[in-house]
This record gives C-alpha cells, sequence and structure tokens, in this order.
C-alpha cells in the first residue's frame, strides 16, 4: 500500500510539474508562515526563560521569608533590559526581541485578566461582616491618605517626568490609585508563610485588604473611565460602571449562586456550569471594555460574585491557578521586564526621585493605616503592625502600573521607578513587622494546636 502510494504521488508529480501558477506581487505565504514560526520559536523561548529563571529566584526568595512572587516578578526585570539587555545586549534581542512584544502583551493580557478573575474567587465577603466598623475606617484611611499624598506627588513630578500630553489631573489621579493599592493575594500569603491567619491582627488585615482592594479597583476603574473618555462622557463612563456593578450583585450574582447551589455537596461541577462561568468571564471582561474600563475590573467582579466556598469556586481554583500563575502569569512579568528600564534612572536625581516616592507611598499606608487602627482602640503595636502589612503592593502593583503604561499616563522612567516601589514596599513587609512587633507577641494569640502545628 505504501509504494502504491508513493508510485501515485510521483506520477501526479510528474504532470504537476507541467503546470504554472499565476505570479502574485505580494510576499508568499511561506515567508509569513516562516516569520509566524520565528515569533513563535522566541515567544515560547522567553516563556521557558522567565519560568525557569522565576521558578529559582521565587525559591531563593522563598529560602529568605520572602514571598516568591518578588523572585518572579524580579526575574522578568532581569532578563529585561535593565540587566541581561547591558550585560549582554545580543543575548536579550535574542530572547527578547522587538518583535515578540505584542504578542507577549496579548498572553500577559490574557494571563492578568484570568488571575484577577482568580483573585476575586478568593475574596471571601464574609470576612466584611466582621467588625465593620473598625474593617472600614481602617481599610479606608490606609486608601485616603496614600492618594492624597500621591496627589500631592504629582504635584512635583509631573513637570518633570510627564509631557504636556497627559493632563494633570488624569496624571495625579493615576498616581494617586497607585500609592493606594494594597496586593490582597500577596498580603494573604504572606500571612499563611508566618502563621498569622489565625491571630486577631491575621484577620483584620485580610478584612481590610478585602475591602480595600474593592475600593482600590473601582477608583482605577474611574480613573481609566476619566482617561478614556472626554470631559462630556465621564459621567456616562461613571454611571455605566455603576451600573454594570449593580448588575453584576443584583442579576449575575443570584444566578451563579443557584448554579453554584446546584453542586454542593462535594459534587464536581458540570462542564456545563464550567463553560458558563468561563463564557461569563470573557463576557464580564468585554462589558468593561466596551464600557471605556479596563477588562480586569470585569474579571475581578465576576470572580467576587461567585460563592468563593462552592465547589464551582474551589473547582475552578484547581484547574486555573497553576496555568496561570506557572505559565501565564510569567508572560506577564516578561512583558514588565522588557517595560522596566533601570538604566533610565542613570543619575543620583532619579535615585532621590525613586526613594521619595518609596518613602511617600510608605508613609501613606502605613501612616493611614496606624492612625485609623489606633483611633478605633488598637493598641500601638498591633496599629503598626497592621500598618506594615497593609503597605504591601506586590503583583497587583505592578498590574497597575501597566495600565498607566499603556495608557501613557506615566513615563517609561516613572514606570521603572514605581516597578521598584512596589518590589522595595513589598520586601520591607515582613522585616517591618517583626521590628513593630516581634513574633512572641502575635503566637500568643494562637490557641494551643494552631501554635503547635
Amino acid at each position: 500500500m505504501m509504494v502504491a502510494a508513493v508510485g501515485a504521488f510521483f506520477a501526479v508529480r510528474h504532470f504537476g510539474l507541467e503546470l504554472a501558477a499565476p505570479v502574485t506581487a505580494s510576499a508568499s505565504p511561506l515567508s509569513a508562515r516562516t516569520a509566524n514560526a520565528d515569533v513563535l520559536w522566541h515567544l515560547l523561548l522567553a516563556l521557558a526563560a522567565v519560568v525557569m529563571v522565576g521558578r529559582v529566584l521565587g525559591w531563593l526568595f522563598r529560602l529568605v521569608g520572602q514571598p516568591p512572587v518578588i523572585g518572579e516578578v524580579v526575574a522578568g526585570i532581569l532578563l529585561g533590559p535593565s540587566l541581561l539587555g547591558r550585560v549582554a545586549p545580543a543575548g536579550a534581542a535574542y530572547l527578547l526581541p522587538p518583535e515578540v512584544a505584542p504578542y507577549l502583551g496579548m498572553l500577559a493580557n490574557l494571563g492578568v485578566i484570568v488571575y484577577m478573575f482568580l483573585v476575586g474567587l478568593e475574596l471571601n465577603g464574609d470576612m466584611l461582616r466582621g467588625e465593620l466598623r473598625t474593617t472600614l475606617t481602617t481599610s479606608h484611611a490606609s486608601i485616603a491618605l496614600p492618594f492624597v499624598l500621591g496627589s500631592f506627588l504629582a504635584l512635583y513630578l509631573y513637570p518633570r517626568f510627564s509631557t504636556s500630553d497627559v493632563p494633570f489631573t488624569h496624571f495625579a489621579l493615576f498616581l494617586g490609585v497607585a500609592m493606594s493599592i494594597t496586593a490582597f493575594p500577596v498580603l494573604a500569603r504572606i500571612l499563611a508563610d508566618q502563621r498569622m491567619t489565625q491571630t486577631k491582627l491575621g484577620a483584620l488585615a485580610l478584612t481590610c485588604a478585602a475591602i480595600g482592594d474593592v475600593t482600590a479597583w473601582c477608583l482605577l476603574a474611574f480613573a481609566v473611565g476619566v482617561v478614556k473618555g472626554a470631559a462630556h462622557n465621564v459621567i456616562v463612563v461613571g454611571l455605566l460602571t455603576v451600573a454594570f456593578i449593580a448588575a453584576m450583585f443584583l442579576v449575575v450574582k443570584p444566578r451563579f449562586e443557584r448554579l453554584a447551589h446546584a453542586t454542593q455537596g462535594g459534587e464536581q461541577p458540570t462542564q456545563r456550569a464550567v463553560s458558563i462561568t468561563l463564557i461569563s468571564l470573557l463576557v464580564a471582561a468585554l462589558g468593561t471594555e466596551a464600557i471605556g474600563v479596563h477588562a480586569i475590573f470585569g474579571a475581578f467582579l465576576l470572580g467576587a460574585v461567585i460563592p468563593h466556598d462552592s465547589p464551582l469556586a474551589r473547582s475552578l481554583h484547581r484547574g486555573i491557578v497553576d496555568l496561570v500563575t506557572i505559565l501565564f502569569m510569567p508572560a506577564f512579568f516578561a512583558f514588565t521586564g522588557m517595560r522596566t528600564q533601570v538604566g533610565l534612572l542613570s543619575g543620583g536625581y532619579e535615585w532621590l526621585v525613586c526613594l521619595g516616592i518609596i518613602a511617600v507611598a510608605t508613609l501613606g499606608k502605613f501612616g493611614g493605616t496606624t492612625i485609623a487602627a489606633r483611633f478605633n482602640g488598637l493598641d500601638a503595636r498591633h496599629s503598626m503592625a497592621l500598618g506594615a502589612l497593609m503597605n504591601t503592593r506586590g503583583l497587583m502593583e505592578v498590574i497597575v502600573l501597566n495600565v498607566g503604561l499603556d495608557l501613557g499616563i506615566i513615563s517609561p522612567t516613572l514606570f521603572t521607578m514605581l516597578v521598584l516601589m512596589a518590589l522595595v514596599t513589598t520586601v520591607m513587609t515582613i522585616p517591618l513587622l517583626h521590628l513593630v512587633m516581634p513574633a512572641s507577641r502575635w503566637r500568643a494569640e494562637l490557641s494551643p494546636a494552631s501554635r503547635a502545628s
């Protein structure tokens, strides 16, 4: 059979060589396919490199008591122009050529959308019902003070690190939002690693961060709506955003509660339930993008309206989290690394400004949280410890900064400074926590069983 098939092919080939095809002036499909294959090669190579380096650095950061995500973010920066581009420019150009950036950016955006869905999926609404007065005032003070300080800082940064194409209102609004972020998922990981989730301080920090996350993402949605919309339709964008949020909680949430309750008792959700959820994720992201707000806000809201303790939520989390955190998020880190150019901070002045940004960000978060906690009856040590925990920014801050850079609100130089601020404020969380409150103080709050575990 094989010999007959080969013979038949050669017979067809004999007659085919006599034929002539029309001549076209455009590039041949073969060359286009070759170019696409070359881009795919570099994209896969970049992903493999950033995953491997990120895992190694994450392991090293874990050894010194830091969250592994810091190592993964650093890996993307090291493989970009900040280190590899300076030490081995040819290697950096081969690993992450400019032609790959659009494809890497699309993959990174998809990863961030799904990641924000997971963040919303982990949000426990029951945590928001505890000490309502304390958590509400503390969480919003930890947003209000850094927002105001960031707006004041914009008065100095705008004429030096922006352009006339960016209105001051947009610049100040976004800088205030960037200063206000707390990384809820990273904070949860830090508390778990420190075995603080069963303490009053840990529960209070998680609750404040959860409330703060919701408020901060609403602020970001408003800021993006202001930037994308002209002055006359900002109100329209705001009203549509409020309507979208209302629809998510009044219409979509009850439907997903019924869908989640249909698979209670430990049963696995059906493919139909999973399909509905993933389609809803895409529709929610498309909805906020169409309104003029970033797609990540719609993804986050959809995750927040799904009951976090249902089999549907647990199954989705188990099925998606590893793929997103190990594969898709490294694409985001690599994309961020391509855009972070530490070399732009070429002189002492730029580094002093960067230190000033870190100081203002820390003062706003640490100071705002500490003052509000003291007014709500916490003692000085617990108040300062809560302030240290709320100063965690991590990955959430990097996501916000990429939104700002995509919209053209912040320059590459300021983007680099703010990325360094996000890394430093996250790295300082655990040392600052141990400085203001020794571990023996909060471990005394643990039950004997929790202390022994």
